[in-house]
């Protein structure tokens, strides 16, 4: 027999654990459940929806979202989603109110308070205070006849008749409830307002929307001396030293108007050389691709991506509403703004 005794059990491979039943099934039955609540929500909706759209267009100040727990990191983000949608709004945290932070609200704000039971201490601590102030009270719980639904201007029913938590007690199909309800909202008051795209990319310039609908062509395009151009009897040597000179990999070729009658690029001069053309002797007009491709310089930038695209082309010739030569733009100026 071994002289070695058996392994303590730290040493022992670990097994799996055991799930007590079948998670798919158990993942499957919350998120139908959550599914549920959301279109009973959508089925009960009143007039009371409509007049908490109509109070946050007519506001005159900001909108002031306050939950506590739970209620809270939704209220957080039903916030963001007003602000980020044409609403001036932020996130009040109502134990910070009652310290200082309800000067933070002034006559004319609206504040949008969250509380499940409607019977949160620290919720129902700033209600008398915010009236006295002059704001507004738009309440979303799940009790209609609670304290806090009673005392609100407006009160919007985030009731469910079940949690999906397998123990009925952590908050999910309640909170699920509640910011599909703040979405609905938000997107309501967005839509009234007729916001736009560009309007929401104002708000997320760092963004890839925001590059995407707030960068135009004149922003990113060469200019003034580092547009390549040559005239339209530059011979074809003259137009090689152009392009090597600004670095684009093309240069236009102009008429006395400096309109762009025509373009050269680097895929044109390879098809030079394989077609034997005498760099010496031969003309830019002889060689030089007609009808060039342009983009005028105040359309967007994602455009001009648009173009190339299209056509397979890495870059453009940029005019003015003349028609006029002002600019040049590659691909690798589109990659730099992070457009593409």
């Amino acid at each position: 027999m071994s002289n070695l005794t058996k392994m303590p059990s730290q040493f022992t491979e670990q097994q799996p654990a055991i799930l007590k039943q079948p998670t798919l099934y158990l993942a499957r039955d919350i998120l139908l459940l959550e599914a549920s609540e959301i279109s009973a929500l959508a089925n009960r909706l009143n007039s009371h929806f409509t007049d908490a759209v109509t109070l946050i267009l007519q506001c005159k100040g900001r909108v002031v979202v306050s939950g506590m727990g739970k209620s809270g990191h939704i209220g957080g983000k039903i916030a963001s989603t007003l602000a980020s949608t044409g609403t001036p709004a932020f996130f009040m945290h109502p134990a910070e109110a009652s310290h200082g932070d309800l000067g933070m609200i002034t006559a004319g704000d609206i504040v949008i308070a969250l509380s499940n039971s409607g019977e949160s201490d620290e919720i129902l601590a700033i209600v008398t205070p915010l009236k006295r102030l002059g704001a507004s009270i738009i309440a979303i719980t799940g009790n209609d006849t609670s304290t806090l639904a009673m005392a609100a201007d407006i009160h919007l029913s985030a009731s469910v008749s079940k949690e999906a938590c397998p123990l009925g007690l952590a908050p999910t199909s309640s909170t699920t409830v509640a910011l599909a309800l703040g979405d609905a909202l938000a997107l309501c008051v967005l839509d009234q307002r007729d916001f736009t795209a560009e309007d929401f990319a104002r708000s997320h310039p760092g963004g890839s929307l925001g590059r995407r609908l707030l960068i135009h062509v004149n922003d990113l395009m060469r200019t003034g001396d580092n547009i390549p151009q040559v005239a339209a009897n530059a011979s074809l040597s003259q137009a090689l030293l152009e392009m090597t000179r600004k670095g684009l990999g093309l240069t236009a070729i102009v008429d006395a108007g400096y309109k762009p009658i025509g373009i050269f690029t680097d895929g044109d001069l390879r098809r030079a050389f394989e077609q034997n053309v005498n760099v010496a002797t031969s003309g830019i007009a002889d060689v030089m691709h007609h009808n060039p491709f342009t983009i005028n310089q105040a359309k967007l930038a994602i455009e001009a991506v648009e173009i190339m695209e299209q056509h397979k082309i890495n870059a453009l010739l940029v005019t003015n509403d003349a028609g006029v030569l002002v600019g040049a733009l590659n691909m690798h100026d589109l990659l730099l703004a992070k457009v593409v």
